[in-house]
């Protein structure tokens, strides 16, 4: 069993994993707000959470993997109104569609999935727990915490606490103790058509309090890692620690693992930005193998840069491995070339998940196995590639029927006379019929979707 280093953004430090219990490992990972589809971004905290739990169970441990779903929000609300829907309708349609586009990254599913919306009563105990502390107070039936309260707010994101904006909604402020403070419970409002009974009135939870509910609730406390976008770290992670802590006396967890941001031209993808690229669009167009290797491309507490050329590249990357597993034999081995890889590239996942320098082992593996013949290069690659969610380049390949191969026919005349839109509608069959299109140097052929 590898000794694995994690980066913790609270010490600064990357430092080694501690697991609360000998061989059990507690992931927590904070998932999407259930509003629209997710986009490629949303995608890769969920690829990276998922790859360190596969990587941590092929050392030996048992991992439990939460990610959450937050379904109760702000956001939601604001949605719900636009679109005439109600908003548990929307949460519910847009939890289903987040589902469904992950499932169809080929990569299983966390252990838990917990819904805010079903984790209410833990949420009200530890909010009475935290009154009764003295740590939050009610006022016009909304519940705040006292920032103040609470002598390590701050020491996540490095901030001073007279430097930080919660950025909560306009007209709380004449609710409030301290401008600082931030929402736990907010009361009903005319327009919002949920809501749940409490101590305080009919209201709902405030998005911070519902992770650290949800946390604790299926992994206790002092868990080992909890992650999330690096754009969570103030306020969402900051408030999680501050609540929790000063509700239970305990740290939640042990190390803050944050993940870098897809960006456009600079400027991370994101919902509100309106730069996004939808998961199902990237899916239906470059094929799950290429997404997550995409995904993995980069070390994740990096930002990733976004561009279609990036998810064709990933894409000619993962057919290069296709195209050696097609011909590679096991043989007798393994080769002291192949033995050599392999430990490079385990040893990078146990350096802080360091999955570019990983893959560079993989593709100095496949290089070389064109070049001369490597016993036990394929062994290997079969261990190696699950881990990093590409176990599908492993597996046979499925023939497409006629009427499948005379459609992607059709689609190539269309994009070469520049009908894209006769193009995507053929795509969009070709999807119904369990058929993803790839786009390799040899041209456009169908691969059977997961």
């Amino acid at each position: 069993m590898r000794e694995v280093r994690i980066r913790d953004t609270l010490s600064g430090e990357v430092r080694p994993l501690e697991p609360r219990e000998p061989d059990g490992i507690g992931i927590y990972a904070c998932g999407p707000t259930t509003y629209s589809r997710i986009h490629v971004g949303n995608a890769r905290p969920y690829v990276v959470f998922t790859v360190l739990k596969r990587f941590l169970e092929h050392e030996g441990y048992d991992v439990d993997l939460v990610v959450n779903v937050t379904d109760i929000n702000d956001k939601i609300y604001d949605a719900a109104r636009e679109v005439g829907l109600p908003s548990a309708r929307l949460a519910a349609e847009m939890t289903r569609a987040y589902t469904d586009d992950t499932d169809r990254l080929g990569l299983g599913r966390p252990d838990h999935e917990p819904l805010a919306s079903e984790t209410i009563p833990e949420i009200i105990d530890l909010i009475e727990d935290l009154i009764a502390g003295g740590h939050a107070y009610e006022s016009g039936g909304d519940v705040y915490f006292r920032v103040r309260s609470f002598d390590g707010y701050g020491k996540l994101s490095n901030r001073r606490p007279d430097d930080m904006d919660q950025g909560e909604e306009a007209g709380t402020e004449s609710l409030k103790e301290d401008r600082l403070d931030f929402a736990l419970w907010k009361a009903q409002k005319e327009d919002e058509d949920i809501a749940w009974e409490s101590p305080w009135g009919m209201g709902r939870p405030g998005w911070h309090i519902e992770c650290s509910a949800m946390a604790e609730k299926l992994l206790g406390l002092e868990f080992a890692v909890h992650g999330g976008g690096s754009d969570l770290v103030f306020p969402h992670h900051e408030n999680e620690i501050a609540q929790s802590e000063a509700g239970r006396g305990r740290p939640l967890a042990r190390i803050w693992m944050h993940n870098g941001m897809i960006e456009i031209a600079d400027e991370k993808m994101a919902k509100s930005v309106g730069n996004i690229f939808q998961l199902s669009e990237a899916l239906d167009r470059f094929g799950s193998d290429a997404v997550v290797a995409y995904l993995i491309s980069g070390h994740y507490p990096q930002p990733l840069e976004f561009s279609e050329d990036a998810l064709r590249e990933a894409g000619a990357s993962v057919e290069r491995i296709r195209n050696f597993l097609r011909e590679a034999q096991n043989g007798n081995g393994p080769h002291e070339f192949v033995e050599t890889k392999r430990e490079e590239f385990f040893d990078a996942l146990a350096d802080d998940l360091n999955t570019p320098r990983a893959m560079a082992a993989v593709f100095e593996l496949v290089a070389e196995g064109n070049r001369r013949e490597l016993p036990g290069a394929r062994a290997a690659l079969e261990e190696m590639l699950p881990v990093v969610g590409l176990d599908s380049l492993l597996g046979p390949e499925v023939e497409a029927d006629a009427e499948a191969e005379s459609l992607l026919s059709e689609r190539e005349e269309a994009r070469a006379a520049g009908d894209f839109e006769h193009a995507d509608r053929i795509r969009d069959q070709l999807t119904e019929r369990g058929w993803e299109v790839r786009d390799t140097a040899d041209g456009a052929r169908l691969v059977r979707r997961p």
